[in-house]
């Protein structure tokens, strides 16, 4: 059994129906235990095209018999079944669900990278990973969450949306 932390986001669409849907696959899905949720946060965009709408996101936090790979499998799933075609990279999509750790697992594939690359640059979502494990600490940079988002420039737009959904 792995502990696991997974990000949702979406900017298309109705975004809170959205990250609501996924989270209910989730807890359906055989082999997966989601034990928590952050509340919502309204964010900007960070990257991709420009003109974006706002996201929604979320971070849930839960164990898994499930490989990593299987894992990741499970949440393209979940993102067809809630509308997901990848036709831009760092496009606006109708829901995004990323893999943020599992357990303290260090892996470089051409599939999956965890922890997820670009987890320490982004406080969309150190901002609801720190309402679940402020202390979980980064499996490469030996910081926990906490520290990380003190480190991190405040200039990306995070607001707390709603709390329980």
């Amino acid at each position: 059994m792995q502990s696991i932390f997974l990000a949702l986001g979406a900017n298309l669409g109705e975004r809170e129906d959205a990250l609501r849907r996924a989270r209910d696959l989730l807890q359906r899905a055989e082999g997966l235990t989601i034990l928590a949720w952050s509340p919502l946060y309204d964010t900007d965009p960070v990257g991709g095209p420009e003109g974006q709408e706002p996201y929604l996101n979320a971070v849930l936090a839960g164990t898994t018999v499930l490989s990593p790979l299987a894992l990741l499998s499970l949440c393209h799933e979940v993102e067809l079944a809630c509308g997901r075609r990848r036709t831009q990279p760092w496009g606006p999509r109708t829901l995004d669900v990323d893999i943020l750790c599992y357990g303290d697992l260090v892996l470089d594939s051409p599939e999956l990278v965890l922890p997820h690359p670009r987890l320490h640059e982004r406080r969309f979502v150190l901002e609801p990973l720190c309402d679940l494990a402020p202390e979980l600490v980064h499996p490469l940079l030996k910081k926990s969450m906490r520290r990380l988002l003190a480190d991190l420039d405040r200039s990306q737009r995070v607001s707390r949306n709603l709390e329980n959904w």
